[in-house]
């Protein structure tokens, strides 16, 4: 039987973009091409005024089990590389972004789970930073972007060993936000992301903005806030005891 080709699968339903990781016969490791397929499709769900927010998950009961280690035979560094940029993609997304983890997220699929904004994971998956088994440096933004989930300590122990961690370690140092008991992952995250279409995206996107370490666009923000409407609107909203309309999006 003709296995299925490696790919990254999308929808787009009820304002939130589903990105499948889809490799089931290597527990969804990502190939050269699906690191390269990654940023061209982000940029096309970026620009699409209809997706609110966007979840990354893998197919089935694996997220990731990291790059395809055939193709570090090639080049191992033109691999990094690729997965370097992928990871920055995803973490220059303008909309929330959730790692929906279930089974495995290894290596490359830690590192996509890492560059998203939030982290919600099923009872039982398992987490690991494996490059020391591989004698592979860990990108220096990866590393960065590792620290300031988990800290240096549990940074160090995940680089250093390699092992695996369990959900309870990896809720207890920051690594994953949410923990949710087995066949109530998808409910938790259908209400999650229908919470933040609710929310004004003006204040998300500024939100992304400040808290990933932007400095330089404190005045941007404040004549989006004063053009935007959204203020007005949000607080109209409170004191009429009704569901706010926000308008502002960030592709307009």
């Amino acid at each position: 039987m003709e296995l299925p080709e490696p790919q990254l699968l999308h929808t787009v339903t009820d304002s939130v973009a589903t990105v499948v990781v889809h490799h089931p016969a290597k527990r969804n490791a990502m190939t050269a091409a699906m690191w390269r397929a990654l940023p061209p499709l982000l940029d096309t769900l970026a620009a699409d005024p209809d997706v609110r927010s966007l979840v990354l998950t893998g197919q089935g009961g694996t997220f990731c089990a990291g790059a395809d280690i055939s193709t570090l035979r090639e080049s191992p560094e033109e691999a990094q590389g690729l997965a370097v940029r992928a990871e920055e993609a995803l973490a220059a997304f303008p909309k929330p972004t959730l790692a929906v983890v279930r089974g495995h997220c290894v290596g490359g699929g830690s590192q996509l789970a890492a560059a998203c904004d939030l982290r919600f994971a099923e009872e039982g998956a398992l987490f690991g930073v494996t490059p020391s088994k591989l004698g592979i440096v860990y990108p220096a933004s990866s590393t960065r972007r590792l620290v300031s989930l988990v800290g240096p300590a549990t940074a160090k122990y995940l680089l250093f060993s390699g092992e695996l961690i369990d959900t309870e370690r990896a809720l207890r140092t920051g690594l994953v936000d949410e923990v949710l008991p087995t066949g109530e992952l998808a409910k938790r995250v259908g209400e999650f992301t229908r919470t933040l279409a609710s929310r004004s995206q003006l204040a998300q996107a500024a939100a992304k903005e400040f808290t990933n370490g932007r400095t330089d666009r404190d005045a941007y923000w404040s004549r989006e806030a004063r053009g935007s409407g959204d203020t007005a609107e949000g607080v109209a909203a409170f004191l009429e005891r009704r569901t706010p309309r926000f308008t502002w999006t960030t592709s307009g």
